[in-house]
């Protein structure tokens, strides 16, 4: 299911640089999305009366020509169409509307000029609190994504640009990215571990951690631990072990 995003706000540069921004993270991260970008409050109110549903809305709160605010948007998204699930986001040059939106209840709010680390980061948690892409790991082979559940992955081993995924009915899969990318986008935090430049290792298959190396469940194979990460290794592997209260 694609993730269903609009951007609200009267600077169309800065609605065009927040689209390409986030359709950048989105496909860095194998998310399935769509993106509407609108001007006007008036306009994006009208699309939702229509019927038109959004999981996530940045709106800006000033709106230089029309008679309907960012606040005011959010208060019609919330109490007119009583709907308290969409995400809103909001943007602005000022600070000083941040205590007007505590109804409102928004994810985030953002100064602008827009800080795209910040935008990326807000991005994440929507994906972390809607349980989207944290419990299914998503990948492209040519123009088709697909989903994989977590639980499913033992291993992924990188070959330079090309990634294999090893799954635990012995199945393989094969596409292109990098490991540490889609480490941090999709794994960090859902107890993987990064043994090696070249290896990210689901906790749940790992028998035995040793010095050099880490034993699997699946077949007893190993896999090695690199010098630089021998120590982070087993201190991440303890630390999993110890949330678990194994």
């Amino acid at each position: 299911m694609a993730l269903l995003v609009a951007i609200c706000d009267d600077e169309k540069g800065i609605g065009a640089d927040l689209e390409n921004a986030l359709m950048k993270m989105l496909e860095k991260i194998n998310i399935l999305y769509e993106i509407d970008v609108y001007f006007t409050g008036e306009a994006l109110c009208a699309k939702i009366e229509e019927g038109a549903h959004y999981d996530l809305i940045f709106l800006d709160i000033e709106f230089a020509q029309n008679a309907i605010n960012g606040v005011e948007v959010g208060r019609l998204i919330r109490e007119a169409y009583k709907n308290n699930i969409t995400s809103i986001v909001y943007i602005s040059w000022k600070m000083k509307y941040s205590m007007q939106l505590f109804d409102i209840r928004p994810l985030n709010f953002l100064i602008k000029p827009l800080d795209y680390k910040k935008v990326e980061q807000v991005v994440k948690t929507y994906l972390s609190i809607s349980g989207q892409g944290s419990q299914s790991f998503s990948y492209k082979i040519g123009h088709s994504i697909y989903k994989m559940p977590v639980k499913d992955i033992v291993y992924l081993q990188s070959d330079k640009r090309k990634l294999t995924m090893h799954l635990a009915d012995g199945k393989k899969e094969e596409f292109y990215g990098t490991l540490n990318e889609v480490y941090q986008a999709q794994l960090e935090g859902l107890d993987f571990l990064f043994i090696h430049t070249s290896y990210v290792v689901n906790y749940d298959y790992i028998k035995a951690v040793r010095y050099k190396e880490v034993i699997l469940t699946t077949d007893g194979a190993s896999l090695p631990i690199s010098r630089p990460k021998r120590a982070e290794v087993r201190e991440v592997y303890c630390v999993i072990m110890e949330s678990r209260r194994v």
